[in-house]
């Protein structure tokens, strides 16, 4: 593959309703989009989710990262290429995924038009089978919001929620018992605190209170605070999922020794890209670490499209999956249709497109 162009540019979308959590409110996304254009006049299209409180990025620091490195992707022009430039660029990309992940995504669907191959092919992944299962995210400090956001999912049958976590007694309370009132013998829930407290006595103490001991909590205490986060396990038994605390695979070093109090969330966008993914799903495979594939709010079908790709090839230890929001989040998305989740919050594989394609505004 030779590439004739390759562009960058920021992505606002409105959202249908503004999603809250502890560390931040969104109405609209906040997104790049990366445009590789072959010599034969195909283009491959990325999206990168800059996120300063997770990465340290903003949509002007992945601008600059794209402007320094251009020149160089643009001589990136087959799967093997993009591997040595990942490989030998490793620090760097750790301090600049998001805008990395939008150019290798770019590249990768460049190469699979280009080849008429899935992504799975130009990764040597396996081909997507089956069902993809995804997770009700339940997110507002207002109480009719809430309940509005969960008659949604209720509505289209979804039985595994994510509740966000406030800190503040009412809002929590509030929304726990809007849950309990409707929630059946197949409701799987587990929370995210998105790094509410500073010390394992806070977190336990409001845990208790409110009664959280389920399946697990995300993120509890600040980010890669990794004893003080053991010790709340040790105490629930709730695994703790690891968002913030997990954004390279080199953070498998502080939790290897102990798989069994760990889920790790893995986001394409946060991590760095497909292949970064991948990395990490075989290192959770080879630990034992179960994992969720997780999702940016505000996300597109590009970067759904591409989790999908590592959700099939990591099933053994898949315990969720997030995303898949398109329209339902998006007052558009611009990959038509989108892909997104629908009856049961499923999409099953003969649903999902072989390569992401978008309208003549975009490429």
């Amino acid at each position: 593959m030779q590439l004739h162009n390759l562009e960058i540019e920021k992505l606002v979308i409105p959202f249908r309703i503004a999603f809250q959590h502890s560390a931040a409110t969104r109405a609209s996304t906040e997104t790049i989009i990366v445009k590789a254009t072959t010599i034969s006049g195909l283009c491959g299209i990325g999206e990168g989710c800059p996120r300063s409180y997770v990465t340290g990025e903003t949509v002007d620091t992945t601008i600059d990262f794209f402007n320094a490195h251009q020149h160089e992707f643009m001589e990136l022009g087959s799967i093997e290429d993009l591997k040595t430039w990942t490989s030998n660029n490793r620090a760097l990309i750790d301090s600049n995924p998001a805008a990395f992940c939008s150019i290798e995504l770019a590249l990768i669907n460049a190469l699979a038009l280009e080849n008429n191959q899935s992504i799975e092919e130009v990764l040597s992944l396996p081909k997507l089978t089956g069902a993809f299962q995804y997770t009700g995210v339940l997110g507002s400090r207002n109480p009719h919001i809430f309940d509005n956001q969960l008659s949604a999912y209720l509505k289209k049958r979804i039985n595994d929620f994510k509740v966000k976590l406030f800190g503040k007694d009412r809002i929590d309370r509030l929304n726990l018992e809007a849950f309990e009132a409707y929630k059946t013998n197949e409701s799987r829930l587990r929370f995210d605190a998105n790094n509410l407290w500073t010390k394992p006595d806070e977190a336990l103490s409001y845990i208790k209170k409110h009664g959280l001991g389920e399946f697990s909590i995300e993120e509890p205490l600040s980010a890669r605070n990794y004893l003080s986060l053991l010790a709340v396990f040790n105490q629930t038994g709730s695994r703790i999922i690891l968002d913030e605390s997990f954004i390279r695979v080199n953070d498998f070093k502080h939790i290897y020794n102990t798989p069994e109090s760990w889920i790790v969330n893995i986001r394409v966008s946060k991590l760095g890209g497909l292949l970064r993914s991948i990395e990490a799903i075989e290192k959770s495979k080879q630990l034992g670490i179960p994992v969720i594939i997780g999702a940016q709010v505000g996300e597109t079908s590009i970067l759904t499209r591409a989790a999908q790709a590592i959700a099939n090839a990591c099933r053994e230890v898949l315990v969720a999956q997030e995303g898949a929001f398109g329209t339902h989040l998006l007052k558009y998305d611009i990959v038509e249709p989108p892909i997104m989740f629908g009856g049961g919050g499923t999409i099953r594989a003969e649903q999902i497109p072989k390569n992401i394609t978008v309208g003549a505004r975009w490429c």
